[in-house]
């Protein structure tokens, strides 16, 4: 029963922070500006929020009875992350074109989204 609780605790944060569909974060995914923001890792060009971008579109798509513990472990890390990095809101007039909106939207959280 415990394990039943974390899960769905587990998806309703995942959820929470994570507010655009998988159609929209593989748009956005292909978007330059996208690809221009996050820290390249290993030599492939790839930014790390980018291929979490990519992670978190599977997620999306996975049952909740499919899950693993691996897929759990990465949910937390996404809402982690969004949650700190929402408080590093910057200016009002900066935030639609800002890098910061647009990492944030690589890790599938529209700032700027309502609803």
């Amino acid at each position: 029963m415990a394990e039943d609780d974390d899960l769905d605790t587990v998806r309703r944060e995942f959820d929470e922070a994570v507010n655009m569909s998988p159609s929209e974060l593989e748009k956005w995914l292909e978007t330059e500006e996208s690809q221009s923001v996050g820290q390249k890792k290993d030599g492939s060009g790839e930014s790390t929020g980018h291929a979490e971008g990519r992670r978190i579109v599977e997620l999306l798509r996975t049952k909740k009875s499919d899950l693993s513990d691996d897929d759990l472990a990465h949910m937390r890390k996404v809402h982690g992350y969004v949650a700190r990095h929402l408080a590093q809101q910057p200016a009002k007039a900066d935030v639609e074109t800002s890098k910061w909106r647009y990492s944030l939207m690589n890790w599938g959280h529209d700032p700027l989204k309502r609803g």
